[in-house]
């Protein structure tokens, strides 16, 4: 059974030792808690404002840098299907207006890659 991390946890030591399970974890756990955070306060400040999901990408731009965060991708989509109650296809249409992604690292051990097995116990929404 998943331990449950405290969000001092998470920001204590970021880019934990990511060559042991535990790291790995803490690290995919970081990730998503930083990514979705940002997310849903982007989502939190249109509601604020009256402003309809559909208008998301006229007021927030987001610009992936490298591969750390590209799970923002998964997370909007979730954030927009079971949260926002949209369908797929125009929450696709809104996340691929407002995500951007650059990668300016080639080297292999830059681009992250996340075992299955740690992505469906670490976040069943996003992987089912």
């Amino acid at each position: 059974m998943e331990q449950k991390v405290n969000s001092e946890t998470l920001s204590k030591v970021l880019y934990p030792n990511d060559g042991i399970d535990a790291g790995r974890r803490l690290r995919l756990k970081q990730q998503v808690f930083f990514v979705s955070c940002s997310l849903q306060d982007m989502l939190r400040n249109l509601d604020k404002r009256g402003i309809g999901l559909r208008d998301f990408p006229d007021h927030w731009a987001i610009q992936l840098n490298d591969t750390h965060p590209a799970i923002a991708v998964a997370e909007m989509m979730r954030l927009l299907v079971d949260e926002g109650h949209l369908g797929w296809d125009q929450a696709w249409d809104i996340t691929t207006q407002a995500i951007a992604f650059t990668n300016h690292t080639l080297l292999p051990e830059a681009l992250e890659t996340w075992d299955l097995n740690l992505f469906n116990s670490l976040l069943p929404a996003i992987s089912n």
